[in-house]
């Protein structure tokens, strides 16, 4: 048997970080798990030392290098030098651009870009004179191809496509042996939807094809095993936009123009007073738990060929063939 990582998850308390913990737990790792609410952060320690592994959960804002900082140093003093950086935290506002105000335009940056910029400076620091460590940043799709009513997430997405990038090619330069990449994510069914401001008429949902958390994280934990490709792409979604970014940029603008709004949301009307989670989590008292699945369970696949594709080509220009095919072939199952 392997020796147990320790890894750091930010965002693990709900969504695809969760379910990430869960999956290193399952390994017998160590796992850090960094997030703001404590109900949540109570019932990730309980998920990762139920698959296996041990848990420390430490309330932190990934929107504050200190905290950040503290909690890297909180966790080697416990469990050793840190293997695996997983950065996961985000946040978002549902709206156009015009009801978006600038407040929350820095929170959302802060939050779902300098958390990843601060996750791997802290996680570098560490691993820099060990000249050992992984670090997988949770992209997604929207990093790509942006959508309209999501322009703060999309900006975050494209900016730690490009920070990560430039990091990348530093190490390199130096000719490190530590790595980082990216899981490029799809649609994935998470409380997100459920918690995240929204100025919609009607509830925000995750434009379809929708993949399941335990997809995401299969994604991540195998991205850190094998981190020498630059990113993975997990679900449809993240490759059809990818493809027709490259391939017809014109014409998908105007395609999102016009389907883009009624496709993130669903036909039920949600108050534009309901509780969200940009300024305080929703889980911030013991006992409230979101977990990893949003409410699209029905809707959602716990599968993806892509992922598959990804995982197996032995190029990036193979995979990004591959992908194409995948995603074809996923059209015509729908069809």
């Amino acid at each position: 048997m392997s020796k147990p990582k320790n890894v750091v998850i930010t965002g693990a308390s709900a969504g695809i970080g969760r379910a990430v913990a869960r999956e290193f737990g399952a390994r017998g790792d160590n796992v850090a798990l960094l997030a703001r609410g404590q109900g949540g952060l109570d019932a990730a320690v309980k998920d990762v030392e139920a698959a296996g592994g041990q848990a420390m959960a430490i309330a932190t804002d990934v929107a504050e290098y200190s905290e950040v900082d503290s909690a890297g140093r909180q966790f080697e003093a416990e469990f050793g030098p840190i293997d695996v950086w997983v950065n996961v935290a985000f946040t978002s506002v549902f709206a156009p651009f015009e009801k978006i105000t600038a407040e929350e335009y820095r929170r959302v940056t802060e939050v779902s870009y300098l958390g990843y910029v601060y996750g791997t400076m802290v996680a570098l620091e560490r691993m820099r004179p060990r000249n050992a460590g992984t670090i997988v940043q949770v992209g997604s799709a929207l990093g790509s191809r942006a959508i309209p009513l999501q322009s703060a997430y999309c900006g975050a997405k494209h900016a730690i496509n490009g920070f990560t990038e430039s990091v990348r090619t530093e190490l390199m330069h130096e000719h490190s042996n530590i790595h980082i990449t990216i899981a490029q994510m799809p649609a994935v069914n998470t409380p997100q939807f459920s918690w995240v401001l929204s100025r919609l008429p009607n509830h925000p949902q995750p434009v379809p094809p929708i993949y399941q958390p335990e997809v995401a994280a299969r994604a991540v934990v195998f991205a850190s095993d094998h981190p020498r490709r630059k990113q993975y792409w997990v679900g449809a979604s993240t490759a059809a936009t990818t493809i027709g970014q490259k391939a017809v940029p014109a014409l998908l603008d105007r395609y999102l123009a016009k389907t883009g709004y009624a496709s993130q949301q669903t036909d039920q009307p949600v108050s534009s007073n309901r509780p969200d989670n940009l300024w305080a989590p929703r889980d911030a008292e013991r006992g409230d738990d979101y977990g990893a699945h949003g409410i699209f369970d029905k809707r959602s696949h716990g599968r993806s060929p892509q992922l598959w594709v990804s995982q197996h080509a032995r190029s990036t220009s193979i995979a990004a063939a591959g992908l194409t095919v995948a995603a074809l072939l996923t059209r015509v199952r729908r069809t």
